[in-house]
């Protein structure tokens, strides 16, 4: 189980028990639907109000990605490659290397490599490869936006909710054995607010703008490679430049693996 998803179901799970060992039934958290809908729909249309509606329509697709996420490639593998390329362009020219690019799946790598291999100048390939990482965290941080917004909208439509169900019940006055349920149910829509921003939304906030720091270092990481390998560099220099991209230990094993 991917562990956005396991995260979201063990934060629904703690709460909902520990409500249930402190007296609150899980039945009427799940059944107040008007708390529900004050909530959920208030804050999503507040959240759609602060953006274009081509930002809504791709945020639920970014909120998949965050919770089934895809494979970006393992980074050492990433380097290993981009080091292997340097050593055969160095001894063979960086045209040897046009009929395996073609075959590379990733496709930044490879429209990076493609750009040198035709020989245009390496600022301009540096500019594209640039604009390119730039537009992907543009994007990546418009769905991070925008469940950050929906997590600051939803508790403040739990108050609104909270308020909406204290002005029913003191409609009640005359009926005393009503108030104490009437006043419990009002704050659920806060229950529901909070947790919404706190157990979801914002932490699928983070997962994203961890997702799109990671895919943007990968294509940093290919970026220089890209220009080390088109300015004929040593491929031992280029190897000790791209292992700053891995965390500490996993760039000491794989530089242990090449050394032995």
């Amino acid at each position: 189980m991917k562990a956005t998803l396991l995260g979201l179901i063990i934060a629904l799970f703690g709460v909902i028990v520990g409500g249930f060992f402190k007296g609150v039934s899980p039945v009427v958290l799940i059944t107040n639907v008007p708390a529900l809908l004050i909530v959920i729909v208030g804050a999503l249309g507040a959240t759609m109000a602060s953006f274009e509606m081509k930002a809504t329509s791709g945020v639920f697709s970014a909120i998949m990605r965050a919770i089934f996420p895809k494979d970006l490639g393992d980074p050492s593998e990433r380097l290993r490659r981009l080091v292997d390329f340097a050593a055969r362009a160095r001894h063979e020219g960086i045209l040897s290397l046009e009929s395996d690019v073609a075959q590379l799946d990733d496709p930044f790598m490879r429209k990076a490599l493609q750009l040198a291999i035709d020989g245009n100048d390496p600022e301009a390939v540096a500019d594209v490869m640039r604009t390119d990482i730039r537009t992907l965290k543009a994007r990546h941080k418009v769905a991070a936006d925008w469940c950050t917004s929906y997590g600051i909208f939803a508790p403040t439509f739990g108050i609104i909710g909270a308020v909406m169900g204290l002005i029913a019940t003191l409609g009640h006055l005359d009926e005393p054995e009503k108030l104490g349920h009437g006043i419990a149910a009002a704050f659920i829509a806060t229950f529901w607010g909070v947790f919404l921003a706190n157990g979801v939304m914002l932490p699928l906030a983070n997962k994203l703008k961890r997702m799109s720091s990671e895919e943007v270092a990968g294509r940093e990481m290919v970026m220089e490679g890209v220009l080390a390998i088109q300015g004929g560099q040593n491929p031992r220099v280029i190897e000790e430049t791209l292992l700053t991209y891995l965390p500490p230990r996993e760039a000491l094993a794989l530089k242990a693996g090449s050394d032995g």
